[in-house]
């Protein structure tokens, strides 16, 4: 097990202290700590079961029921920071100085990821991003201790692109949360829309994460002339954002175009008209896959309920940090780990996933479904018929790592 240890150098006027890495071989048998960054409550708390639940899944099938790697035993240990950015820093810093916890998954808000980047570059420590969906984790704030097994705003935005310009018209709006997954997200979507032929009608409309009424931004909307509306948003307010569109006739007035949601907050909606039509990270029903099989069974057997949007986003973290693990011996050292995950290809839920070496991205699978039963059967959520699967490779988002190029894609220069 990775240990550190805290050295203090004293002078007559200042004392410095710094956590420092001691380099030893994993030994077999010990057991392997994993340290899972997620929120169990606050506004992101739906996201954050479903990224346990599919997490604690996806080591079930990766280690055939062992939950071992290389002889060595897993242990998860759960910190809930609820959303909140010093809250995550603290419990990574006590998961890595006192748990001896040897690498790092997780969150759920973008802003909390971000900053978590910046501590897994102080520790040394590869972290896996979680449903986290910022581009700015895998492209300008780059760093190689983390990886991405879930998919990005950029392939949320892709996916949709083209469909939203050839069927609503070429002229759009959007609204956003002003966090850093609203605004990656929106960044994000008009590049891939003016690749489509799409072109804003205005700004993007930011409204803080926390907003109980969205009037005054769907006012805007409305007066904005846009032929569609794209909506970026999540949490549970997101009930409240959808019930008001519906309400003040956003519907009837323009396009609108969005992520359907999990499926605890689609239920909740008053707004599920049968032919709407968006883009979907994952739902049980479309993949038809070994992994997805076992996903849908296993969840079904353990929570009741069949698996959410981002139990797919945790699955896949822990089969590719398995994967790296088999390939490392059971070592989390980052000269063994890094090397291990960067090109890693391994069949998930969703079908093929890669993650690439150049900025830690996975290139996923991703859909476009119609909404055909407003109320289907309680319990079983079968709300969709999916339209469109994207392939991975059609979805890709640009490589945005600084200094990453390599001989077949091309990321910005290094700072």
């Amino acid at each position: 097990m990775r240990k550190f240890r805290l050295l203090t150098f004293m002078t007559a006027a200042l004392m410095v202290a710094a956590p420092v890495l001691s380099s030893i071989n994993a030994q077999e048998g010990e057991t392997l700590k994993i340290g899972l960054l997620t929120d169990h409550t606050g506004a992101l708390s739906f996201y954050g079961f479903e990224q346990t639940q599919g997490f604690q899944l996806g080591l079930e099938y990766a280690t055939e029921g062992t939950m071992e790697v290389a002889g060595r035993p897993l242990e998860v240990v759960t910190r809930d920071n609820a959303g909140d950015t010093d809250t995550g820093i603290a419990d990574a810093r006590e998961l890595i100085e006192n748990e001896g916890v040897e690498v790092l998954v997780g969150t759920v808000s973008s802003t909390v990821t971000l900053s978590l980047v910046e501590s897994a570059k102080e520790y040394e420590t590869v972290l896996f991003a979680g449903p986290a969906a910022a581009p700015q984790v895998t492209g300008p704030n780059f760093n190689e201790f983390v990886f991405r097994a879930c998919r990005n705003s950029f392939q949320d935005a892709n996916t949709v692109a083209t469909y939203s310009v050839e069927n609503y018209g070429a002229n759009y709006v959007q609204l956003a949360p002003d966090s850093a997954f609203g605004t990656g997200s929106a960044a994000a979507f008009d590049i891939a829309a003016a690749g489509a032929g799409g072109t804003p009608v205005r700004d993007t409309i930011l409204v803080a994460a926390d907003t109980t009424d969205f009037t005054s931004a769907i006012t805007e909307v409305l007066d904005s002339g846009a032929d569609f509306v794209y909506v970026t948003w999540a949490g549970a307010s997101g009930v409240t954002l959808f019930n008001q569109l519906g309400d003040l006739g956003v519907k009837d007035a323009m396009g609108v175009m969005t992520g359907f949601n999990s499926n605890s907050i689609q239920s909740a909606l008053q707004t599920n008209r049968e032919g709407d039509t968006g883009l979907i990270v994952y739902h049980y029903t479309l993949p038809d896959t070994e992994a997805n099989d076992f996903l849908v069974e296993r969840h079904m057997e353990e929570f009741g309920t069949p698996p959410d949007l981002f139990a797919e986003c945790g699955f896949a973290t822990a089969q590719a940090l398995v994967a790296g693990l088999e390939a490392t011996e059971g070592s989390t050292l980052p000269e063994d780990l890094i090397p291990a995950l960067e090109g890693l290809t391994f069949e998930g839920p969703k079908g093929t996933y890669t993650i690439r070496a150049e900025d830690h991205q996975a290139l996923v699978p991703m859909y476009v479904v119609e909404l055909t039963d407003a109320e289907p059967e309680e319990g079983t959520f079968a709300y969709y018929t999916l339209l469109a699967e994207v392939s991975p490779e059609e979805g890709a988002p640009p490589c945005l790592a600084p200094g990453r190029s390599s001989e077949t894609l091309e990321c910005p220069p290094a700072p």
